[in-house]
């Protein structure tokens, strides 16, 4: 009995041996033709060759996206906290600003009641304040 070994093409292209990754990403598409035609390899070859070169750089220009993302994410959330302690600081200027203007207030009152004891007459721009 004979057993046939039926051999398929690899899911993923071989590189070529002397061309490497990096050299087949940056090389230009006439350059690239003119080396793989210059090697002598078969279309089938070739085309296995473009197919990584594409592989490649599609994942180069994922890896990009990937990095500037993440980048622009960390810049948001940097920015984002900045602007939660602007606003947390601002809350505390208001608050501190109320509470001026409550004693403030409270002393303003305190002297219009001792200008009314006292019989002092009061300017008039002083006597429209609530």
């Amino acid at each position: 009995m004979m057993m046939m070994c039926v051999c398929q093409a690899p899911l993923s292209p071989t590189p070529c041996a002397e061309i490497s990754d990096d050299e087949l990403v940056s090389i230009s598409v006439r350059d690239l033709n003119r080396q793989l035609k210059m090697r002598g390899l078969t279309r089938d070859q070739i085309v296995r060759m473009k197919q990584r070169r594409r592989t490649l750089k599609n994942r180069g220009y994922a890896a990009s996206c990937r990095i500037k993302r993440i980048e622009q994410k960390d810049e948001l959330e940097t920015e984002k906290s900045q602007e939660w302690q602007d606003t947390e600081l601002m809350q505390d200027d208001n608050n501190r600003i109320r509470e001026e203007i409550a004693a403030l207030r409270g002393k303003y009152d305190a002297l219009k009641r001792f200008a009314l004891i006292k019989n002092i007459p009061l300017p008039p721009e002083l006597e429209l304040l609530p």
